[in-house]
C-alpha cells in the first residue's frame, strides 16, 4: 500500500482484502492501526441491560426469532413496574446503560414512549437511555403523523441519550429486499441516524451479515456509514454480527445458508478497523461469536468488549447463549495484554481495573 497510505482504502481495496489477504497480516494491520487510534491499549466495556419492552413486532424480520404478533400467548408489553424491577436490578451490579428496544408495536404512539422515556429518565437519571432503532422510530413517525426529526427531538426532550444501530442489517435493497421485506429501506435507515446526529443524539452503527449478501454489499454498506460519519461524525462506534439461524424464518426458506466462520468475521472485522478510518470504537461481538473469538477479535482491530449483556433475548431466541460477567471480561481484557477499563455509554472511562 505504501504511497496509497495517505489516501483512503477503496471498495475495491477492501472486497481485494476479505478476498484475498492473509488472515495474520490483516490481523496485523488492523491491530497495528487500533494501537495508532488507542496508543494506551486500553480496552473498555459498559455495564448494561437489555430491556425489550415488547415483542409484539408487525415487520416480521424472517432472521428473527424474537418477534411475535399481538394475539399471540407468549405477546407482552412490559408495565413500567416491571421495567423498574429490570432497573433496579441492574443498578445493584453498578450498570449505566439501558440498551431499549422492541418488536415494533403497531399500536403504540409517541405518546406512550414519552411517557416510558420520560419515568425512566426522572426515576433513574444516573442511567442512560440508549434506546430504539431506526425502524422503531420511522414508525412511531408514521403511525403519530409527525416527521422523523420531531419524534427524535420530542424523545431527546424527555431524556432519550443515543439510539442503536439496530436494524441496519446490510444496507443493501438488494438484501433488505429477501431478509426483512417490510423494513425500511437504506436511505431510511440513514436518514434517520442523520437527523438523531442533527440533533446532537449520537449513535451506533450495526452490520448483520451472513445471509444473502455478497462481500462487496458488505462493504458498500461500511462506505454508506463512512460517508455518514464524515459529514456529521454523530457514531460513536461500529458493532458487527453473524446472522444466528436457528428458529427462523430465513432457514426454513434457505436451508442452505451455511453457518458463518470464525476466520471469516475475524477477516471482516480486521479490513473494517481498517476501512472505517473516521470511527474511532470498533466493538467485539462475543455474543454471537462466544468468548474465545470475542477475544481474539481484540487483536483483529475492536477496541471494546460491548456490553456485559444482563439480559439477552433476541439472539438467544436464536439459539445463541453466550453470558459473561464484568469479571470474566476483565480477565480476557487482561489476558491479551490490554488495560480493561469499565466505560459509559458515551465511551468516558467510569473506573480502571
Amino acid at each position: 500500500m505504501g504511497a496509497l497510505q495517505s489516501s483512503r482504502m477503496s471498495i475495491d481495496e477492501a472486497v481485494d482484502l476479505i478476498e484475498n489477504g492473509d488472515l495474520k497480516t490483516l490481523g496485523e494491520m488492523a491491530y497495528a492501526r487500533k494501537k495508532e487510534l488507542h496508543p494506551k491499549g486500553v480496552t473498555t466495556f459498559v455495564v448494561d441491560r437489555n430491556i425489550n419492552y415488547t415483542n409484539i413486532c408487525w415487520v416480521d424480520c424472517k432472521f428473527c426469532a424474537f418477534y411475535t404478533h399481538e394475539k399471540k400467548e407468549d405477546a407482552y408489553i412490559l408495565s413500567f413496574d416491571e421495567i423498574d424491577k429490570k432497573i433496579d436490578e441492574l443498578i445493584e451490579i453498578g450498570g449505566t446503560q439501558i440498551l431499549f428496544q422492541g418488536g415494533v408495536h403497531p399500536k403504540l404512539e409517541i405518546e406512550w414512549y414519552e411517557d416510558l422515556v420520560e419515568h425512566i429518565h426522572k426515576k433513574y437519571p444516573t442511567v442512560t437511555i440508549h434506546g430504539f432503532s431506526a425502524i422503531e422510530i420511522d414508525y412511531i413517525a408514521n403511525r403519530s403523523h409527525l416527521s422523523v426529526r420531531e419524534v427524535l427531538a420530542r424523545l431527546k426532550a424527555k431524556g432519550l441519550s443515543s439510539i442503536p444501530g439496530a436494524g441496519a442489517e446490510i444496507l443493501s435493497d438488494r438484501v433488505r429486499d429477501i431478509i426483512a421485506p417490510k423494513k425500511l429501506n437504506k436511505d431510511k435507515w440513514l436518514e434517520v441516524h442523520e437527523e438523531a446526529h442533527k440533533l446532537g443524539i449520537k449513535s451506533t452503527a450495526t452490520m448483520m451479515y451472513g445471509t444473502v449478501e455478497s462481500v462487496k454489499e458488505i462493504v458498500e454498506h461500511w462506505d454508506l456509514i463512512r460517508e455518514l460519519q464524515d459529514r456529521t461524525g454523530g457514531f460513536r462506534a461500529f458493532i458487527m454480527w453473524s446472522y444466528q439461524s436457528d428458529n427462523t424464518e430465513l432457514k426454513r426458506e434457505l436451508p442452505t445458508l451455511t453457518k458463518t466462520t470464525s476466520n471469516q468475521y475475524l477477516r471482516y472485522l480486521a479490513v473494517a478497523r481498517l476501512f472505517l478510518d473516521n470511527f474511532k470504537n470498533i466493538q467485539s461481538s462475543w455474543v454471537t461469536q462466544g468468548s474465545y473469538i470475542g477475544q481474539l477479535a481484540l487483536l483483529f482491530g475492536a477496541n471494546d468488549l460491548g456490553s456485559t449483556m444482563m439480559e439477552e433475548n433476541v439472539v438467544s431466541s436464536a439459539g445463541v447463549t453466550n453470558s459473561m460477567n464484568q469479571e470474566e471480561m476483565i480477565s480476557l481484557i487482561k489476558d491479551v495484554g490490554e488495560n480493561p477499563a469499565k466505560r459509559n455509554t458515551a465511551y468516558e472511562i467510569l473506573e480502571r481495573f
